[in-house]
């Protein structure tokens, strides 16, 4: 049977799931191996330092840099408040005093008497990493972090914005093709994980972030409703910092797409168990999709059709190119002699029968596979 490999979108029920979780700078780890732990749970703190404000001290106070030392109120490693008189100078018979505050709360951390400059320190901010995912430490990683794992319901979508959240999972449309619009948003959604199978549209998320709502999950997403969102276009970036107060996740692509029908009832089946989701996207590189975690309950016995990165007949694809960008189908054939293409290209094609019964042909390239899983 002809093979090939291709990177695929997991859509799976019961499958180990690993996380790292790290500091960006040395820190504290806070859990050891072994210890269970649940997605708001600290596993590592740290403290990021503060601001360096530069103070020209001799400019302002209008003396040699080679004068400072004696000018000087505050010493090095001193910590001052906001407004504290840095240094000063005599003036004239205790007029014309000139003096220089500090901008900040924070530490003199030097004083240079040949640029006649002060670095002041602000304080440092505090920095936590939580879990994420409800599961188990399965290795500390000395100062930096720990890995988290858990068996799960772990679905990979193919765009998103927004970062990390975390929240029960409730479903707002009754099939994959319903469009999730703003009418179908509660106030009861607020804190929710919100998850409906057709487009998600601008004011739908609009009234997802105002009720509270921590994400929204659909099967695409316009591209104008998106630059609305955003409030610019997104070039070729990672994705997953913006500031927009709410996780957005699409499962298909852009445009007026369908969620796949086994992702909609996979979600479905998880209604009211706690999602830990998380948009950050690179989509050139491949290297990351937004995804959506539900830990399960109870450790199940894996079971994976096709085997996993395998192209072969009868495994789940999704067209990642246009004019089939977002569509989802069975692969029907892999000729083994390459085609030429309209650009006079040859290359190694594959045949895909499409959800509406339609069949393509088209550049292995320009397609991935949808893996799936299932609880024995």
């Amino acid at each position: 049977m002809p093979q090939a490999y291709t990177p695929g979108l997991a859509v799976s029920d019961g499958v180990t799931v690993r996380k790292e979780r790290k500091l960006p700078l040395p820190g504290d780890v806070m859990v050891a191996a072994g210890d269970e732990v649940s997605s708001d749970t600290v596993v590592a703190r740290t403290e990021l330092p503060g601001n360096a404000q530069l103070i020209n001290i001799a400019g302002l106070l209008g003396v040699p840099p080679d004068e400072l030392e004696a000018r000087m109120r505050v010493r090095v490693g001193e910590e001052v408040a906001e407004n504290t008189v840095l240094a000063e100078t005599k003036g004239l018979l205790g007029l014309f005093r000139g003096q220089v505050r500090a901008p900040a709360r924070g530490t003199l951390e030097s004083v240079s008497t040949v640029t006649g400059q002060a670095i002041l320190r602000e304080p440092p901010t505090p920095l936590e990493v939580h879990a994420y995912i409800r599961g188990r430490i399965v290795e500390v990683i000395p100062r930096e972090g720990v890995v988290v794992e858990t068996h799960a319901t772990f679905v990979q979508g193919i765009f998103g914005v927004g970062g990390e959240t975390v929240g029960e999972l409730v479903f707002i449309t009754d099939e994959p093709s319903e469009p999730i619009r703003q009418a179908a948003i509660k106030p009861e959604h607020g804190g929710k994980v919100l998850v409906g199978g057709g487009r998600v549209e601008y004011g739908a998320i609009a009234r997802a972030r105002e009720v509270g709502a921590k994400a929204i999950i659909g099967g695409g997403i316009d591209d104008a409703d998106l630059r609305t969102l955003l409030g610019y276009d997104l070039g070729v970036a990672i994705t997953g910092t913006e500031p927009i107060g709410i996780t957005v996740a699409v499962t298909e692509g852009f445009g007026d797409i369908s969620m796949a029908q086994r992702t909609f009832e996979l979600l479905r089946t998880r209604v009211g168990a706690l999602a830990s989701v998380n948009g950050a996207t690179q989509i050139r590189a491949g290297v990351q999709r937004p995804e959506i975690v539900i830990p399960l309950e109870s450790h199940h016995a894996e079971r994976q059709t096709p085997a996993s990165g395998v192209l072969e007949i009868g495994a789940n694809v999704r067209v990642i190119r246009e004019p089939h960008f977002g569509s989802v189908g069975v692969v029907a054939g892999l000729p083994v002699e390459p085609r030429r293409l309209e650009t006079e290209a040859r290359v190694r094609v594959a045949s895909v029968r499409l959800s509406n019964g339609e069949t393509i042909e088209l550049p292995r390239a320009n397609i991935e596979l949808v893996e799936t899983m299932s609880r024995d």
